[in-house]
């Protein structure tokens, strides 16, 4: 099932990032019969094709030549490129970055890095991040959806920071073998998150 929120809640979605959303969810409908596991690679390729058609460049594919999709944030002299981050895809034309995420996406805070590097990005006024509904380790469930929309939520319904960016999607969506992580990663990562 797809679950999706954009912010900020006062606005509607544009039609644009709706058909995002159709595109993650005819992915679902396709991969929740499979017997795999899912990575975010994965999932990206899965929705690669729909996004090709609604005009994003998607990472590893023929409108890219299988190269990166280098989105420029810095230039220097004689209007050289100096930094650029990496996006999973990109629509110049909507201005709009779309960013996959996996079981690492709230569990290392992913989420948080492709929100700063959207907010540096030139000509992005979009970013939607695709994250799993659920993830599940040997010890907890962890609803990431869920957690990602709080954090948006408490962004937005503050006047503390104001990001560069128009709207904000977060995407759920749900793979046939729940993601799982070695149970030594989970340990550490609670390490930190207790320190």
């Amino acid at each position: 099932m797809i679950n999706y929120q954009f912010y900020p809640k006062n606005n509607k979605l544009p039609d644009f990032l709706s058909q995002v959303v159709q595109v993650f969810s005819e992915m679902n409908r396709r991969i929740l019969n499979t017997n795999r596991k899912y990575r975010s690679n994965d999932i990206l390729a899965e929705c690669r094709g729909g996004l090709i058609s609604i005009g994003y460049k998607v990472e590893g594919s023929h409108n890219t030549d299988g190269n990166f999709i280098e989105v420029p944030v810095l230039f220097g002299r004689n209007n050289v490129l100096e930094k650029s981050f990496r996006a999973d895809a990109f629509n110049e034309e909507d201005k709009s970055v779309i960013e996959v995420e996996a079981g690492r996406g709230v569990l290392n805070n992913q989420f948080l890095k492709d929100l700063f590097q959207a907010c540096m990005m030139q000509n992005v006024d979009y970013l939607t991040i695709a994250v799993l509904n659920e993830y599940r380790t040997k010890n907890r469930l962890n609803n990431n959806f869920d957690e990602v929309c709080k954090f948006f939520d408490a962004l937005y319904s503050t006047d503390r920071l104001k990001l560069p960016l128009k709207g904000v999607l977060i995407i759920g969506y749900d793979t046939p073998v729940i993601q799982g992580v070695d149970e030594s990663l989970e340990e550490v990562v609670e390490d930190l998150n207790e320190e």
